[in-house]
C-alpha cells in the first residue's frame, strides 16, 4: 500500500524589529520684538547724545573763554608787579645819586624820589585787590617798602646835618632792599608769568574735536539700528542732528585752534617782549643804583664794579627788544668813564659826571633809556592784554549757543524716531 506524504508548512517569516514612532518636534516660540520700547530707548540715547555733546562742547568753550580772561588778568597783574620793582630800584637809585650831592638834596630829585615811593605804595595797594594769590606776600612787601623808606629818611637826615653815620644808613637800606623786597618781587614775578603763561594754553580744540567725533558715531551707530529695523537707510532726525553736530564742532574746533595759535604767538612775541624789556628797565635801574652806592662807600669800587656788571649782563639780555640802545650805550660808556676817574683818585670829577644833570653825565642818557623802556613795556603789555580780551564775548555767546543747538538736535533725533513710531503704529 502506498502512503501519500503530507506536505509540511513553510516556516513563518523572521519577524523585522518595529519602526520607532516618530517624535514630534516642538514648533520654535515665536520671538517677540518690543518695537515702541527699543524706539523708546533709540530715542532716549539720542536725544542724550545731542544734549551732553551741545553741554560739553560748551562747557569746553567756556573754559577756555575764563581762560583767556585769567591770562588777561594775570598779564595786567604781572606788569603791575614789575612796575613795581622797576619804580622801587629807581627810587634807590634816585636816592642814593641825590645823597652824593651832600647837604640840601636837589628838589626836583627829592620830588622824583618820593613820588616813587608813592607810586610803589599805591601799585602795591592795586596789586593787593587784583590777585587774591599775591594777598599775603604783597602785605611783606608792603612792610619792606616802608621799613626801606624809613631807612633813607633816617639817612637824608643825617646827611643834611653833615653826620657821616648816613651813608651807613643809606648803604645799608639799599642792601636790606636787595635782600628783602627784592626776592619777594622776583618770587611775584616767576608766580604771575607761570599764571599768565598756562592760563594762555587754556584752549583745547582737540577735545572739541574728540567729543564731536564721539556724538557723530554714536548717531551713526544708532542710525543703522533703525535702518536694519526698518529697512531705511537714513533717519531725517538723526541726519538733522547729526549736520548740526558736524557744524558746531567744525566751527568750535576752528575757532579754538585760531585762538590757541594766537596765544602762542602772543606768548612769544608781545607778552615775552613786555616781560623782557620790564626786566631789563629793572636791571638797569639797579646798575644806576649801584654806580651811586660806589661812590658813596669809597673804596669799594672793585666789589661795585662787580655787580654792576652783573647788572649790564641783564640789561643787555633785553637790548634786542628796546629801541633805546644807543641811549644804554651811552650811559654805559659814560660810566666806565666814571670808574676810571674813581679809580684814578678823582673821586670829585667821578661824583660830578655821576650828578650832574647835563648830557654829558651818565644821568642824562640813562634816564632817557629808562622812560623810553617803560612806555614801551606797558605798550606790549596793554597789546597783550587788549589781545586776550579780545573777541572773548563772541566766544561766551557761542557757547551759551551751542548749548542751544545741542537741544535743537536733540529735538530733530525725537522728530525723526517719532516718525517710524508713527509708521508701526
Amino acid at each position: 500500500m502506498s502512503q501519500t506524504a503530507t506536505p509540511q508548512a513553510a516556516p513563518p517569516p523572521p519577524a523585522t524589529a518595529a519602526a520607532p514612532a516618530p517624535v514630534a518636534v516642538p514648533d520654535a516660540a515665536p520671538t517677540h520684538v518690543d518695537t515702541p520700547r527699543r524706539l523708546n530707548q533709540w530715542q532716549l540715547i539720542g536725544m542724550s547724545v545731542a544734549i551732553v555733546f551741545g553741554l560739553v562742547s560748551a562747557l569746553v568753550q567756556f573754559v577756555g573763554w575764563q581762560a583767556d580772561g585769567r591770562a588777561a588778568a594775570d598779564t595786567e597783574q604781572l606788569g603791575r608787579v614789575q612796575k613795581i620793582q622797576s619804580t622801587l630800584l629807581s627810587a634807590d637809585a634816585l636816592a642814593t645819586n641825590a645823597f652824593l650831592v651832600g647837604g640840601l638834596e636837589d628838589p626836583d630829585q627829592r620830588a622824583k624820589y618820593d613820588a616813587a615811593i608813592d607810586e610803589v605804595l599805591r601799585e602795591i595797594a592795586s596789586a593787593s585787590r587784583a590777585q587774591e594769590a599775591d594777598l599775603e606776600v604783597l602785605k611783606d612787601l608792603n612792610v619792606a617798602v616802608t621799613t626801606y623808606a624809613t631807612a633813607v629818611a633816617q639817612a637824608r637826615a643825617n646827611n643834611r646835618l653833615g653826620y657821616p653815620i648816613g651813608a651807613e644808613y643809606l648803604s645799608g637800606a639799599s642792601a636790606e632792599l636787595r635782600a628783602t623786597a627784592i626776592p619777594i618781587l622776583d618770587a611775584l614775578v616767576a608766580a604771575n608769568t607761570d599764571r599768565a603763561e598756562g592760563s594762555m594754553a587754556g584752549q583745547h580744540p582737540f577735545w572739541l574735536l574728540l567729543v564731536g567725533l564721539l556724538a557723530l558715531a554714536a548717531l551713526f551707530v544708532l542710525n543703522r539700528q533703525l535702518a536694519q529695523a526698518f529697512h531705511r537707510r537714513l533717519n531725517k532726525g538723526l541726519v538733522v542732528a547729526a549736520i548740526i553736530v558736524l557744524g558746531v564742532t567744525v566751527v568750535t574746533v576752528f575757532a579754538a585752534f585760531i585762538r590757541d595759535s594766537s596765544n602762542d604767538s602772543l606768548r612769544d612775541n608781545e607778552f615775552a617782549a613786555a616781560v623782557s624789556l620790564a626786566n631789563t628797565r629793572t636791571a638797569a635801574n639797579d646798575a644806576k643804583a649801584i654806580e651811586s652806592l660806589r661812590l658813596i662807600q669809597r673804596g669799594s669800587g672793585a666789589a661795585a664794579e662787580e655787580k654792576w656788571a652783573a647788572a649790564r649782563t641783564e640789561v643787555e639780555k633785553g637790548l634786542g627788544r628796546a629801541d633805546a640802545v644807543a641811549d644804554w650805550n651811552a650811559y654805559a660808556e659814560r660810566h666806565q668813564a666814571l670808574v676810571a676817574l674813581d679809580d684814578g683818585g678823582d673821586w670829585d670829577r667821578a661824583k660830578d659826571l655821576a650828578t650832574t644833570s647835563s648830557p654829558e653825565g651818565t644821568t642824562a642818557p640813562f634816564q632817557d633809556f629808562d622812560e623810553e623802556t617803560a612806555a614801551e613795556a606797558q605798550k606790549q603789555s596793554d597789546i597783550a592784554v587788549e589781545d586776550l580780551d579780545s573777541g572773548r564775548l563772541l566766544a561766551l555767546l557761542f557757547s551759551g549757543l551751542t548749548v542751544l543747538l545741542g537741544v535743537v538736535a536733540a529735538v530733530a533725533v525725537a522728530r525723526g524716531i517719532g516718525e517710524r513710531r508713527r509708521e508701526f503704529s
